[in-house]
């Protein structure tokens, strides 16, 4: 299965304000993308790359004063299964544990593992250890808090959702973490791209998604609070210790987002462009849900290109 990934997202700023991005394929998915179209261009000579101390793969740059446009788009190979179960993956004992499982045990900015461990023990303490532990995690999740984008709020820690019980998929992931952390399961943040493939499409826009990773046995697993299904296509953009850790986007001072698109579905045909050096398949590609273009919002010295 092809499934083409990318984003369009325009940022207004008053004054040059460095900033950072973490909206790429994630480096372990790198050879299943078949086609890219970079996130950054030659418009703006100090963007540059870099892996941050996850892993993930990042860029940096100076936004000039006026609007930015940043723009990812790809099509990615994956397997078109859903998300692998594993019910016999077993619990490993802390002292047993890989040394870079370490840190998924411990509270992070929105996981705040000290405030909900006695919860923790009291709700999952009496349910078998390794995956079944996990999912009845999941279910509580699932079931404790409402999801709606417009209980979206950027501060809202694992605590707070627990108790406002409602919440978006960051959400879901944070409370769900803290839990398995609190239960000493190492579990990690990840947030990627998910489209709605093998069921029913959702009518609301399409945005980035939040899941998790624990680890069990000798591996990482996915685990998603929200859905609480096996889900196929998941491409990853990043991971770490919670959202703090990987924002889409960070700016060193204030900006204002004029633009905001995502696009994660089901490729059919042919690759966009033809490349020499990837491999080709025949038919039409389509993409996305229609937006502005970038130049709706202007040309002129005070707009950046970055697509």
């Amino acid at each position: 299965m092809l499934i083409r990934v990318g984003y369009k997202i325009a940022i207004e700023v008053e004054q040059p304000t460095p900033l950072y991005t973490l909206m790429e394929v994630h480096p372990d998915r790198r050879d299943d993308v078949l086609w890219s179209r970079p996130a950054l261009g030659k418009t703006q000579k100090d963007a540059r790359p870099f892996t941050d101390v996850f892993g993930n793969s990042c860029q940096r740059l100076v936004a000039k004063p006026g609007v930015t446009f940043l723009g990812y788009d790809a099509v990615v190979e994956d397997s078109g299964l859903p998300d692998p179960t594993y019910r016999d993956a077993e619990q490993i004992s802390p002292d047993q544990l890989p040394d870079e499982c370490l840190t998924y045990l411990l509270g992070s900015r929105y996981c705040e593992t000290d405030k909900l461990m006695s919860r923790a023990w009291q709700l999952f303490g009496d349910t078998e250890p390794g995956w079944a532990r996990v999912q009845a995690i999941c279910d509580f999740v699932n079931s404790r808090l409402n999801f709606s984008y417009g209980f979206a709020r950027s501060t809202r820690t694992a605590l707070e959702a627990y108790d406002e019980r409602v919440g978006v998929c960051r959400d879901f992931a944070h409370l769900a973490i803290a839990f398995c952390r609190a239960m000493n399961i190492p579990a990690r943040y990840v947030n990627g791209y998910m489209g709605d493939i093998g069921i029913e499409p959702d009518p609301a826009p399409m945005d980035f998604n939040a899941w998790f990773e624990v680890y069990l046995g000798d591996r990482w697993h996915t685990f998603d609070a929200r859905h609480n299904e096996r889900r196929i296509g998941r491409i990853v953009v990043a991971r770490g210790r919670d959202a703090a850790d990987v924002p889409l986007l960070h700016t060193f001072g204030p900006h204002r987002l004029q633009r905001f698109e995502v696009w994660t579905e089901e490729h059919q045909g042919a690759l966009p462009i033809e490349v020499p050096h990837f491999r080709r398949r025949e038919g039409s590609s389509r993409y996305g849900p229609p937006g502005r273009s970038p130049r709706d919002l202007g040309q002129g010295d005070n707009v950046t290109y970055l697509l």
